[in-house]
């Protein structure tokens, strides 16, 4: 049984189809890397996993349950837990607040608890904040707990967004674009966080700009063109595929469509 199944998904925005007939499944433990020149769908396929954007036609399912028209905190409740190409933190709030608001997630506290501060809603507050606490060192945070998110240089802002999504709890993390904007040395530290996650028994599908990464990392890669899968398989088949290294170079895969109002510029290896 797959983990993770998107079966046969369209989505259109006006006359602009963004993603036509994506079919894929990840497997659990797996890190799958999700790849593709700008406007090759790879977003709005993550949106519509995490319940942002829903399908026009198509199923997803998470764990053999139809997840498709759910409600981005019923997904987030079931296990799936994202980030985003730019970090989306709260920048008044301090690291560590930031890091509760995603374990507030599992809290039972009702409304009129939380608001009338009963004793069972102060110990589950303490609790969250603990769990919070808890994702802090193993990200490098822990010294910058007290400091507003928006005082963060823009690395350490993408490691408090990751922060969040696992106090979540997460069985399955979508990590849109994590290496953007960071230097050498962050994306090496990156990876090696990406490797302790899956460890820890989270499964990852990752999409990706810079190849290095994600070829080291991945233990099997989607390739989407014009919203449209051309390619799939381990990263040593991907990297020899020709029509992903037409895309490469900037031409048009075999039996692909010109791309026509799509952006494609691509990022290439370094």
């Amino acid at each position: 049984m797959a983990f993770l199944e998107v079966e046969n998904v369209r989505r259109s925005f006006g006359g602009l189809v963004a993603l036509d007939r994506v079919s894929f499944t990840v497997c659990r433990g797996q890190i799958k890397g999700l790849i593709g020149p700008n406007g090759a769908g790879k977003t709005t396929l993550f949106n519509m996993v995490s319940g942002l954007l829903a399908p026009e036609v198509g199923q997803i399912r998470f764990k053999d349950r139809t997840i498709t028209g759910l409600k981005p905190f019923q997904i987030a409740r079931l296990g799936i837990s994202r980030t985003f190409q730019n970090p989306s933190l709260f920048l008044r709030m301090t690291v560590l607040e930031n890091v509760m608001v995603g374990r507030h997630l599992r809290s039972r506290a009702s409304f009129l608890s939380s608001s009338l501060r009963l004793p069972g809603q102060v110990r589950e507050e303490q609790h969250i904040r603990a769990e919070a606490w808890r994702h802090l060192e193993p990200l490098g945070l822990a010294a910058l707990a007290d400091r507003p998110a928006g005082s963060l240089a823009f690395g350490q802002r993408r490691m408090v967004e990751l922060a969040r999504a696992l106090a979540t709890e997460p069985e399955l993390l979508l990590l849109d674009e994590p290496a953007s904007g960071l230097n050498t040395r962050e994306k090496a530290d990156l990876n090696q966080v990406i490797r302790r996650i899956r460890a820890s028994g989270v499964t990852l599908l990752l999409v990706e700009h810079d190849m290095a990464l994600v070829m080291d990392l991945a233990d099997d890669i989607v390739v989407l063109h014009n919203g449209t899968p051309i390619a799939h398989g381990p990263p040593a088949t991907i990297q020899n595929d020709p029509n992903v290294i037409q895309v490469y170079l900037g031409g048009e895969p075999d039996g692909i469509p010109p791309a026509g109002e799509l952006n494609l510029k691509w990022t290439r290896p370094r």
